[in-house]
């Protein structure tokens, strides 16, 4: 049964390459600044009519708290099945330099065996993949199913996570595949288990009553920008890791790990330019906190006075890992930056939001099924990932339904650039992890329900 299912899949990437190609067309950017929304109802649209052809029902548009459009939609299970439910995104992110894609943005363009386009691994790229394996399985589909579909992720505005709360038992399911990740490499089957949680704060200093002259007061006048510098710098050891007075910054990582030379491929890391701070690259990644100056307000450069800069600020971000609470590092953060400003100079701390990591259990029959489901397409066993990145969805989903197994996969690997320029998707992902889906459906259902299940 799994050779034909791999033929039946094989045989459906035509159609997926075609409905790829529809869905980049659609430049579905959830910012009305920059792109007129109707793009976003269009891709929804095309959404909703495309699961409906591939057996949900009741496949319908319902507007967000934040004004984004979700897809809905639901099969009931079979007497006795457990019900999955399947998530993914049709918004993108922007193009951001057209002129640095060496193909049209909007446009899915073959080269060099992989396919070409803004979301098509992230997160168009997923979509497909559901498509594919609900058409592999045809009415033979084990399980019951729900869907969302996002239109506002890429924005961060938190519809879905405002959404999910009072609509809880119409999503209510076993397991809940989040489909906006992927695996460490081409060919190498992984589900994400860990994601860290993420808090801003914006610094602003203050030395001076106005810019003073740099000549006249120079030297002896407190620099609000220089002082500004030292500060950011101290969140910093010599190797230039995170370093956070109150936080622990020595974690772990126990999953699979991240080679060196790979990930300074993957990051653009210019030749003879160091990776910053100890331990392995997975530690750093996915086990500890990594804090990253986002923006400061200063003089710019080009128009710049000879002045001492009476004020400044900066807008920092920390990632924060799994079993660090995302207030208190934002708190650690705070306490750090006041007591490192030097001279007396005043300090003041805007928070921003905290989002919280999170961790998967991943001892549930849903992780055997798909464990088995990768070893029989990819002939090796499953990797455990984790994600520098925050998708604050999944702590909602798991405060909803605290018995749920959550399992994070896709078609997105490092090759594929997402958010960046010229993203991309390997064609053999989308066949491979719609295949995987398709047999975790199966396994699950047998897995909940042991026994012979009876062929279709």
């Amino acid at each position: 049964m799994t050779d034909e299912l791999a033929i039946r899949v094989s045989g459906l990437m035509p159609r997926a390459k075609a409905d790829l190609a529809e869905l980049v067309a659609i430049p579905s950017v959830a910012d009305p600044r920059q792109y007129p929304p109707e793009h976003c109802r269009e891709a929804a649209e095309w959404v909703a009519a495309a699961f409906t052809e591939a057996g949900l029902r009741d496949v319908h548009l319902d507007e967000t708290p934040d004004g984004s459009l979700a897809v809905i939609g639901h099969r009931p299970p079979p007497p006795g099945a457990p019900t999955v439910l399947l998530y993914c995104h049709y918004d993108v992110q922007p193009p951001l330099d057209e002129s640095a894609w060496a193909s049209k943005p909007f446009e899915l363009t073959e080269r060099d065996g992989r396919w070409y386009g803004r979301g098509a691994a992230d997160c168009k790229g997923n979509i497909v993949m559901h498509l594919t394996a609900l058409r592999a399985l045809g009415e033979d589909v084990p399980v019951g199913l729900k869907l969302v579909v996002e239109g506002s992720e890429e924005q961060g505005t938190g519809g879905l996570e405002q959404y999910v709360p009072p609509h809880a038992g119409e999503l209510h399911a076993d397991a809940l595949l989040i489909c906006d990740t992927g695996n460490a490499a081409v060919g190498v089957p992984t589900a994400t288990t860990s994601l860290r949680g993420v808090t801003n704060v914006v610094v602003t200093v203050g030395a001076l009553r106005g810019d003073l002259h740099s000549g006249m007061f120079g030297g002896a006048a407190p620099d609000a920008l220089a002082a500004l510098v030292r500060m950011l710098d101290s969140l910093r050891d010599a190797d230039g890791g995170t370093r956070i007075d109150g936080l622990d910054c020595t974690g772990t990582w126990t999953g699979a790990g991240y080679d060196e030379e790979r990930f300074r491929a993957d990051a653009g890391v210019l030749d003879g330019v160091r990776l910053t701070g100890s331990g392995t690259v997975a530690d750093r990644l996915w086990a500890r906190p990594a804090v990253t100056v986002l923006g400061i307000d200063c003089p710019p450069v080009v128009g710049s006075a000879a002045a001492v800069p009476a004020t400044a600020r900066a807008r920092v971000s920390l990632r924060v890992p799994p079993g660090t609470d995302a207030r208190a590092a934002q708190d650690a953060l705070i306490a750090h930056l006041e007591a490192a400003a030097p001279w007396g100079v005043v300090v003041d701390v805007e928070r921003e939001g905290a989002g919280s990591p999170f961790r998967a259990e991943t001892a549930g029959p849903a992780y055997g099924a798909l464990d088995r489901a990768m070893r029989e397409v990819y002939g090796r066993p499953m990797s455990f990932l984790g994600q520098g990145g925050s998708i604050p969805l999944c702590n909602v989903l798991a405060t909803t339904y605290p018995e749920a197994e959550i399992i994070l996969m896709g078609v997105e690997e490092p090759r594929c650039l997402i958010h960046a320029p010229n993203e991309s998707v390997d064609p053999g992902e989308i066949e491979h992890m719609a295949h995987v889906e398709a047999l975790f459906l199966r396994h699950f259902a047998d897995a909940w329900r042991p026994g012979p299940r009876p062929e279709a």
